[in-house]
């Protein structure tokens, strides 16, 4: 049990750290635009998961989806969320907003629980009602004092975590899910390649470097999601929860050391209310893992 949960931990490091850093990846290639961009993750994603399903997974998960018309319609709804948290994430770290992703990403356990709360009937605790007054109070204060809307990092919280909901209603493992909705999304991706981006397939317009790091797209949207699907498996989501900040803290620390981009006044405080929403939230998650420990515990001694 000790060795599943140390194995869960790891996982989890690698998955949270590869998203952190990915913005490395995209920088890279920069000159790209963002929807050529994601027409390629799309491609190469699809791809590289046809491999896996083939050696590993197996596609009984993936007909059993495709013969239920209802599970599939949600997964439409799921594949055309994650289309627009990715265009949207790929054209902030290309613009320079570093910062507001990773602010998105911070908001993203804040906008989950109040997600839960409206579609799920989940009822909060009052810590968590504080987390959440406190995220909103960070976005008041930039709307009000600097008459400005975080809408990067507010598309990205809200896409990714109706993404997560939509994907707790479809039973299906990660890898065949992100298969369906990358095959719904590579029809859409091809055509866009073939026939409307500046730089068509079969991207002879790049050097090689360049045709190299395109195709490891497949890569870069695939590993990390591995890792988060084998830390899942041997970790309470509590516990996984506390490796989720990894991800928005890595960008947050490329963004002002490596790429310079201005920790403004209005991202200070902004930033400021969405900690302390993290410190209250958090505390309010481990607390309720260590009673629920203690309460396991004198179970099992009873």
């Amino acid at each position: 049990m000790q060795n599943t949960a140390k194995h869960g931990a790891i996982f989890a490091i690698l998955a949270y750290s590869m998203w952190g850093i990915a913005p490395l990846y995209f920088k890279l290639l920069s000159q790209i635009p963002a929807l050529e961009m994601i027409g390629h993750r799309v491609l190469w994603s699809f791809f590289l998961l046809v491999l896996i399903i083939s050696l590993r997974v197996g596609w009984q998960p993936v007909k059993d989806i495709l013969k239920t018309p209802k599970k599939l319609a949600w997964l439409c709804v799921s594949s055309l969320l994650i289309a627009i948290n990715w265009l949207v994430f790929i054209w902030a770290i290309n613009a320079d907003h570093m910062l507001d992703a990773s602010l998105g990403y911070y908001i993203n356990p804040i906008v989950n629980v109040g997600l839960g709360m409206f579609f799920l009937g989940e009822r909060l605790a009052r810590l968590q009602w504080l987390a959440i007054g406190l995220a909103s109070c960070g976005v008041l204060v930039q709307l009000i004092t600097f008459g400005s809307i975080p809408w990067i990092a507010l598309i990205l919280a809200v896409s990714f975590g109706l993404y997560g909901l939509i994907r707790k209603q479809v039973v299906i493992d990660g890898v065949s899910g992100l298969w369906i909705e990358t095959l719904l999304l590579a029809p859409f991706a091809l055509a866009y390649l073939c026939f409307i981006a500046p730089h068509n397939i079969p991207m002879s317009q790049y050097d090689g470097v360049t045709q190299i790091l395109l195709v490891a797209a497949g890569i870069v949207t695939t590993l990390p999601l591995l890792c988060f699907i084998a830390a899942a498996k041997r970790l309470p989501l509590s516990v996984l929860g506390f490796f989720q900040y990894i991800g928005p803290s890595l960008m947050f620390l490329l963004a002002t050391l490596v790429y310079d981009e201005p920790l403004t006044q209005d991202k200070i405080i902004t930033f400021g209310f969405i900690w302390l929403a993290l410190i209250v939230f958090s505390w309010h998650g481990w607390r309720t893992h260590r009673r629920t420990e203690q309460a396991s515990a004198i179970r099992s001694n009873a």
